[in-house]
Formats: structure tokens, C-alpha cells, sequence
């Protein structure tokens, strides 16, 4: 399971130095990590993909004290944990996803007077419950502290673009792992076969096709 330690520890593997015994041991590598960790270093990551680990969905009510003089006449507040939005709806299955609305700040606004949304969230029981990290997104983590703090702690310019190299790979290797793990989808159905069923509005893709 990954810890703060355990990323700490990985990031200074990575940058060839050698690992802290706690938190709170007083050295500068430990300082230089905190100062990227409090630095919002896991919500940075975490917006970086579609993270299956870390997905939320919620239904919406509109906010009554907000009136609209004109356009969409209802307003939704963005949750407070809300990273990367990743499905916004008018369906609480997620098959008819909202494409009338608009974003304003802290809001989406909408004729619709409740919507449904999937996001990335670093609430503690999602995206900052550490226990949830998959191999591959701990190790993307920790690479992207030594992307941070390489230049700082060897005083080796050289080293970066190696740090960084590593950072990437690692990033897409989680996403395509993440995307694995994500449920069997159909193709759409043909134009053809959708005209004999009745149209566009009795397809339900073609049962025969996987993508996945």
C-alpha cells in the first residue's frame, strides 16, 4: 500500500539518493518534498487521467438561491472535491450524457433541474485514499516528486530529462492499465441495421461487437 513515506522514498530511489527513515527525519530532501507535496503534488496527478480508482458520481439538485435573469434557468454547484469532471448526464446510468449547459466559475448551469456527474475526486475515500493506488499510479506519483525536486537536491541539470523520461513513461503505463479496467463497450450498431430497427432511438449498439 502506498504511503507518503513509500512515494517519498521511491521519488529519491529515482533521483539516486538514498531513503528518509520517517517524515519528520531533518534532512533537505524531506523539506524539498514537503514543499512539493503541500504543494497540491497529488491533486496535480490525479488530474492528469480519468482514474478509475478515483471516480465518484453524485446526483445534483440546482441551487434555489441562485435565479437566473436569462439563459439556463438552473444552477449547480461544482463539488468541493472535484478534480476532473468525467461524465455529465441527464440519466442516473449515465447513457444520455448533457450537452445543453454551460460552466461559470463554480457552477453549471442548465435547463434541467437535477444532473447526474462522474468525476475524479480527491476526497479521502477516493482519490487520497492511499490504499486505493494501483502499482502503477504509485510509481507514476512518485516518479512526477523526482521530476520535482531532481534539479534541487543533486545539482545535476543533466539528470532532469532522464527523471522526466521515467515520469512519462510511468504516467502512460498507469493510464493504459487504468483504461483496462474500465467495462466492455459495444460498437455502435450500423446505419443499415439501426434503419430496419426503427431508428436511431431503438439501438442499443451491436451485441456482437466489444471494444475492450
Amino acid at each position: 500500500m502506498a504511503t507518503q513515506l513509500s512515494l517519498y522514498n521511491e521519488a529519491l530511489r529515482i533521483c539516486g539518493e538514498r531513503k528518509l527513515a520517517s517524515l519528520t527525519e531533518n534532512r533537505e530532501p524531506r523539506r524539498v518534498l514537503d514543499a512539493v507535496w503541500d504543494n497540491d503534488a497529488i491533486n496535480y496527478c490525479l488530474e492528469q487521467g480519468q482514474w478509475n480508482f478515483a471516480i465518484r458520481s453524485a446526483k445534483l439538485e440546482y441551487n434555489p438561491s441562485m435565479e437566473q435573469p436569462y439563459g439556463y434557468q438552473y444552477a449547480f454547484e461544482k463539488p468541493t472535491d472535484l478534480i476532473r469532471l468525467t461524465g455529465l448526464c441527464s440519466d442516473e446510468y449515465f447513457n444520455v450524457p448533457l450537452t445543453q449547459y454551460t460552466e461559470e466559475g463554480g457552477f453549471w448551469f442548465s435547463d434541467l433541474d437535477e444532473i447526474y456527474i462522474k468525476y475524479v475526486s480527491n476526497d479521502t475515500s477516493y482519490g487520497k485514499d492511499y490504499s486505493l493506488y494501483p502499482e502503477t499510479f504509485m510509481r507514476y506519483v512518485a516518479s512526477y516528486l523526482a521530476s520535482e525536486i531532481v534539479d534541487r537536491i543533486t545539482q545535476n541539470n543533466s539528470l532532469w530529462d532522464k527523471v522526466y523520461g521515467i515520469m512519462r513513461r510511468r504516467l502512460t503505463d498507469a493510464r493504459s492499465k487504468d483504461a483496462m479496467a474500465d467495462p466492455t463497450q459495444f460498437l455502435p450498431t450500423g446505419a443499415w441495421v439501426s434503419s430496419r430497427r426503427g431508428g436511431a432511438r431503438s439501438d442499443r449498439g451491436n451485441r456482437n461487437r466489444l471494444i475492450g
